[in-house]
């Protein structure tokens, strides 16, 4: 006999929790649809007594609370770019300097970036359905790709001015405000730098930590401008062009760097020491022999597993389940934003290979 048994984060047998997806539970569940409201006081009741719960609806709120995070995030990250960017422009009107024109363009970049993470938040939020049956996490992946395609048509744009000021020389005037402009630049990058950054890992937004990083090279290329302006200052007027260039390949760095956490996320990748700790955890659980595959991945900031336990051979199908459901509860506590398991039962070897009929399948 080889169990096989798959449960998800909602189910929770041996530990106290309930198993509301259960058939023997539809009674219960169909008193509580018709007394609504005590049911919810129940709900709160129970969840204020066993702290360690997993149910599903736990699992809901928080991420409706995380993805509000990232959400209020990219609202006030927008504002505040916005405003940086408004300034630099009216600046880049008065003095004529491509270097602060290259800064002002990748800034208003990075502001627009809000909008494509901003759909792929509320849309992250729609409940799973039988056609999209893992849910619409993965649209922050594509919101990935779409920042990645606004850096470099940013970079385009910048690269193309400054060649051309370098082959058109003009004059540079009201250099005092384009150091201002520079020092405005890199506060407003470095501010919603870090507020994106530390959101995005507390989250787990692989796209909000990338956009994040885009913000502080942003910085520290608005600091650059104050060396062209510095060296119009003293006779160089190639000096703000080639800023404008040095400006470019930065973005194009910030480029190479959000796109490889892009492509990471699309491949499945994971952190190996999130792998480490879910075997670690796994073997830890009284019963579980041994362990199989463990397979990860992220579906926009919530992460998913998979992973074969070997049991004794001679456990019953109800204690297969039972120690299934142990292994994922120390799963789900081991992985940070794990928020769903499936664990599947084998046994040692005897006799026949129980896995023969999937030979011819590749498995």
């Amino acid at each position: 006999m080889r169990p096989a048994v798959s449960e998800q984060s909602d189910s929770h047998g041996p530990h106290g929790h309930d198993h509301d997806h259960h058939p023997h539970d539809r009674g219960e569940r169909g008193h509580d649809h018709r007394d609504g409201r005590w049911a919810r006081v129940r709900h709160q009741l129970k969840h204020l007594v066993t702290p360690h719960s997993h149910e599903t609806m736990d699992k809901i709120d928080s991420a409706l609370e995380t993805s509000r995070e990232g959400m209020s995030t990219l609202w006030l990250s927008l504002g505040i770019l916005g405003l940086t960017t408004v300034i630099q422009a009216g600046i880049v009107v008065l003095s004529g300097s491509v270097a602060l024109l290259g800064d002002t363009i990748h800034n208003a970049a990075d502001a627009m970036t809000a909008v494509p993470l901003g759909i792929a938040f509320v849309l992250g939020r729609r409940a799973a359905n039988r056609r999209y049956t893992y849910g619409y996490g993965r649209a922050e992946d594509l919101a990935g790709i779409a920042i990645v395609l606004t850096i470099a048509a940013s970079s385009a744009l910048a690269a193309y001015e400054a060649v051309d000021r370098l082959l058109n020389p003009r004059d540079v005037t009201h250099l005092w405000a384009v150091a201002v402009a520079a020092v405005v630049g890199f506060i407003g990058n470095e501010w919603v730098a870090r507020y994106r950054i530390r959101t995005g890992r507390k989250i787990g937004s692989a796209a909000l930590v990338a956009d994040g990083l885009h913000a502080r090279t942003d910085g520290f290329t608005s600091l650059a401008v104050l060396l062209g302006a510095g060296g119009v200052a003293i006779g160089w007027r190639w000096a703000d062009p080639v800023v404008g260039l040095l400006i470019t390949l930065a973005i194009l760095l910030v480029l190479k760097d959000a796109a490889r956490e892009v492509y990471r996320r699309l491949m499945d990748s994971v952190d190996p020491a999130l792998v480490d700790a879910a075997e670690q955890a796994l073997l830890g659980v009284d019963g579980v022999l041994d362990i199989g595959q463990v397979r990860m991945r992220w579906i926009g900031h919530a992460l998913r597993a998979e992973a074969d336990i070997v049991v004794d051979p001679h456990l019953t199908v109800v204690q297969s389940h039972d120690l299934a459901v142990a292994a994922e509860h120390a799963l789900i506590h081991a992985v940070p934003r794990l928020t769903a398991g499936t664990v599947h039962t084998d046994h040692l070897p005897y006799g026949n290979d129980p896995h023969r009929g999937l030979a011819h399948h590749g498995a």
